[in-house]
């Protein structure tokens, strides 16, 4: 027998769509604060000695917590090649903004400290926040476009083919729907952000930071209650009909798929996945209790269940569609129709197996050793970072 057989191709699949999630979820769980710091940063920081304190708490760590950005991108390219090809095709605009905003955020970190002029410094703390807030805003609006379909077909070839002109790629991507799913991603990493502040530093910065996470926790939980109810009444669904092989060829045309009243039906089909939503409401509420009560590693950690309870939610519900098609429902992606070989697939895994758990032991080590909180006067010593 070869040896990747020994697992079956559509446990794999499935394997796969876990990780895909685990990878996304890590990136919301670590970059997100980071995210939200700087969205933070002009709010929180009144001089530029607490701005710096909040830069500080984020600054040795932001560039390994992209590590989880890349690793995300390159599992969707390697196993799941027609999602990569048709989302970065469809998104493109807004992945080039995505992808400036990532570009301009190391430049502003490494940047506003190397003059003492305050304009100098002002203006890279706004480049700071609206490279933070953009993407964090983005990343949902790009979720609310993917639950409702994105308006694409496949030829014969499997050629992908998107209605309209290149510029409406991006505006269209602008609905209210899509943009309410923005304020939940913006408004959760602002949460998460200023739980880490409250956790990482003290005096005004702290503070400020519980007053705003507590108001950006109140809009996340509410903005995402009434994303799922649009969900239930006012949005569409997938769902694919008649027999279909889960461990098949790569094909979406070899798939049927209609549309259906609501995404909500999949909670009678899998009661379990309730799961998801209830914990991501929860753990909004236990953050915002937490930072009202001046608690600090308990208030991240919620923070950081309501970040898996959302996220899961979006996947568990969709399931298993990861790129359905408005416009031309039977070309739409699912965890059947869209991935890589069996072989490539299994190699990807045993790779992961290795080099995962190198990646996240390594991760907790740096997290164990710049333990602690940063301070002002760490700051004003030169003894903490340069920053």
């Amino acid at each position: 027998m070869i040896l990747h057989e020994l697992m079956s191709y559509d446990l794999l699949r499935v394997i796969w769509w876990v990780l895909l999630g685990v990878l996304l979820i890590g990136f919301a769980m670590t970059d997100g604060f980071d995210m939200g710091v700087g969205a933070l940063l002009p709010f929180v920081g009144r001089s530029d000695v607490e701005r710096r304190v909040a830069i500080n708490t984020v600054g040795p760590v932001w560039e390994g917590n992209q590590v989880w950005f890349i690793l995300g991108g390159g599992a969707i390219f390697a196993a799941w090649p027609p999602l990569y090809a048709v989302s970065f095709s469809g998104f493109y605009l807004a992945m080039f903004v995505v992808l400036a905003a990532f570009i301009v955020r190391p430049v502003a970190f490494k940047y506003r400290s190397k003059r003492e002029d305050p304009r100098w410094r002002n203006g890279w703390d706004w480049a700071l926040f609206a490279s933070s807030a953009v993407p964090a805003l983005l990343f949902g609006v790009a979720v609310g476009n993917v639950i409702q379909g994105v308006p694409f077909h496949l030829t014969d070839d499997l050629h992908t083919i998107y209605e309209g002109v290149w510029y409406m790629k991006f505006i269209g991507l602008l609905d209210p729907f899509s943009i309410l799913a923005g304020v939940v991603s913006l408004a959760m990493l602002v949460m998460h952000g200023g739980a880490w502040l409250t956790l990482k530093a003290e005096g005004a910065v702290q503070r400020r930071a519980r007053a705003y996470g507590s108001v950006a926790a109140l809009v996340a939980v509410g903005a995402y209650v009434l994303a799922g109810l649009w969900l239930a009444v006012g949005i569409e669904g997938f769902r694919t009909v008649g027999d279909h092989v889960a461990n098949g060829p790569s094909n979406p045309l070899h798939f049927e798929v209609e549309r259906t009243a609501s995404w909500l039906s999949a909670y009678g089909d899998r009661p379990w996945i309730a799961v998801a939503p209830v914990m991501g409401i929860l753990g909004g509420l236990l953050t915002l209790l937490g930072l009202r009560a001046g608690r600090e590693v308990s208030t991240l950690l919620f923070s950081k269940m309501a970040i898996l309870g959302v996220i899961s939610s979006v996947g568990l519900t969709m399931f298993p569609f990861i790129m359905p098609s408005s416009s031309d429902p039977q070309s739409s992606l699912t965890v059947w129709n869209s991935s890589s070989s069996h072989l490539t697939l299994f190699i990807m895994l045993v790779m992961t197996v290795i080099f995962m758990p190198m990646i996240m032991a390594y991760t907790a080590w740096v997290y164990k050793v710049l333990w602690g909180k940063v301070t002002e006067a760490e700051i004003t010593d030169g003894g903490h970072s340069s920053y």
